[in-house]
């Protein structure tokens, strides 16, 4: 259905160090070169100690959404939600590849307050607008959302840890996954169907511990084809950015043998700040 884009051959996001001081003063200005960009400035990204800064996977999406840039535009969206919107990064990356001017809405959601409040901070920094609204998930708002969703971004908490720790106050929100990191990916998983629009796309972040060829399988026995967009490993993990879409028909991707297979080395920021902690 798409032909495989090569992250690496596009112009990729600055990732420059997060600037702490004076932050206020950074975020009340916007550039005429912040609004041509085409995914957020990190130095505009709002902060706070509750909550997960973009780091190598914020960036890996938003590295797969720049390589499906063409084929987003040619959807031409009406509705992009991120579930989880942590800082905004990859909201407002979005908000600025896509546009407002065609009236795409943007929908963010987060269980975590101090998400909410930095999100709506890193948005205005950048000088585009999102709904951003505080809940778990869609939680009050299925009949709302229900089949309306073009483009459904989310990096979950993906890493494995005991249940007890999911769905935790603050940062920790963030990065607990439970068994094998699924359990916040497996309650996404069941609301994706009633989520997206006949002609909707939904990208998701995924370790290898998370089993990805499973979550595509299950994602065919609900009708999706699957593809591997981005794929980074370390000598440790390797992580995935997977595209699902509406195609009954289609073959569910192989994760073993999948093209793309995009590799670079990186520094893994949510896995070693679990096992830091």
């Amino acid at each position: 259905m798409d032909e495989a884009v090569d992250v690496e051959a596009l112009v990729a996001p600055v990732h420059t160090p997060q600037v702490s001081s004076n932050h206020t003063k950074i975020q009340s200005l916007v550039s005429p070169s912040t609004l041509r960009r085409k995914s957020a400035d990190i130095r505009l990204v709002g902060c706070h100690s509750e909550v997960y800064e973009p780091c190598d996977d914020s960036f890996a999406l938003v590295d797969a959404l720049l390589a499906d840039r063409v084929h987003l535009e040619e959807v031409q969206p009406s509705l992009c939600l991120e579930l989880g919107c942590g800082s905004g990064y990859v909201i407002t990356s979005l908000a600025l590849m896509l546009g407002e001017g065609t009236g795409i809405q943007y929908l963010a959601t987060d269980i975590n307050s101090a998400a909410i409040e930095v999100t709506k901070k890193t948005l205005e920094a950048h000088g585009v607008h999102a709904e951003v609204i505080l809940t778990d998930l869609v939680s009050g708002l299925d009949k709302r959302l229900a089949g309306t969703v073009d483009v459904l971004v989310v990096n979950p908490p993906y890493v494995p840890t005991s249940e007890e720790e999911v769905g935790g106050d603050g940062i920790a929100a963030a990065w607990a996954g439970g068994e094998h990191g699924r359990t916040v990916i497996d309650r996404i998983l069941a609301i994706v169907d009633n989520l997206l629009s006949s002609k909707g796309w939904f990208y998701l972040v995924t370790l290898t511990a998370n089993k990805p060829s499973e979550i595509c399988l299950i994602m065919k026995q609900k009708g999706f084809a699957s593809r591997i967009i981005v794929q980074r490993s370390t000598e440790e993990e390797s992580l995935h950015v997977l595209k699902f879409w509406r195609d009954p028909l289609e073959i569910t991707t192989d994760i073993g043998t999948s093209q793309p297979h995009l590799s670079s080395t990186w520094r893994f920021s949510r896995l070693a700040f679990w096992k830091n902690s």
